[in-house]
């Protein structure tokens, strides 16, 4: 039986490079449509986990994968398993803003063209509908035509997640999304997250403790691979029941 109330479950879940364990053993549910983050010091596993989950480690070499990663009650790594569809479903963005080197529009139109729609009308409101939903299309609606590398950093970034948004995912994946960005910037994606919870359930991978408690309702805290401890955001950073998550939160290492 599925459990609606959890999108992703992941269980006795270890990824290893050749014979490396990077990501050993975890027990993980993502409850649907609230923002969990995963933080922890460089190094930890948290972005190898993070890619996991829509099989990007698929593209290194030696990767591979032990236990299950069931996203609503399907084991992802199943043979039988449309990778491409996964990743329509399960978006990503990266640490650094990637637009493709062409139009704002073609940007966003890029996915839905490629899953065969054609229509202008149809593709117009598609454009336009991700683009309100990244809180982009007021900045961007007489920009449509010029390229997306011409914007700055954090619409560069906006136009990234409307460009998934236009895939219509159920989940989004977001690997440190406001590292390379300022503090208004930032707070801009913070807001626009936090709104986008609603409609899509959200992990984010981040350096920044204080952006984990600001904006998420569950953290884990990752730590040489393992899971340490997972919880409701409140408790992590108030009453964390693990020492080494009190340390790492409070600063003495990381």
């Amino acid at each position: 039986m599925v459990d609606d109330r959890h999108i992703f479950e992941i269980k006795d879940f270890s990824i290893y490079y050749g014979d490396f364990m990077a990501v050993k053993n975890i027990n993980l549910n993502i409850e649907t449509n609230k923002i969990t983050a995963i933080i922890g010091p460089s190094g930890c596993g948290k972005s190898t986990l993070l890619r996991a989950l829509n099989r990007m480690n698929d593209l290194i070499l030696y990767s591979r994968v032990e236990g299950q990663a069931l996203f609503q009650g399907f084991d992802i790594y199943d043979k039988e398993t449309d990778v491409i569809e996964l990743r329509r479903r399960v978006g990503m963005v990266f640490q650094k803003p990637n637009p493709f080197p062409s139009s704002v529009y073609e940007n966003v139109a890029y996915g839905p063209k490629i899953r065969g729609i054609k229509k202008k009308s149809q593709l117009d409101e598609i454009v336009e509908n991700a683009l309100v939903r990244a809180d982009l299309w007021k900045e961007v609606k007489d920009k449509l035509n010029e390229s997306g590398m011409s914007l700055s950093g954090g619409q560069m970034q906006r136009l990234c997640i409307a460009r998934s948004l236009a895939q219509q995912p159920e989940v989004l994946l977001f690997d440190e999304p406001t590292s390379a960005l300022d503090p208004i910037s930032t707070a801009h994606i913070e807001n626009l997250l936090q709104e986008l919870q609603k409609t899509v359930t959200i992990v984010i991978v981040t350096h920044n403790m204080q952006q984990a408690a600001r904006i998420s309702v569950y953290t884990a805290f990752m730590y040489l691979g393992e899971l340490v401890e997972f919880g409701d955001t409140d408790s992590i950073f108030v009453n964390p029941q693990n020492k080494l998550t009190e340390e790492y939160i409070t600063g003495r290492f990381g």
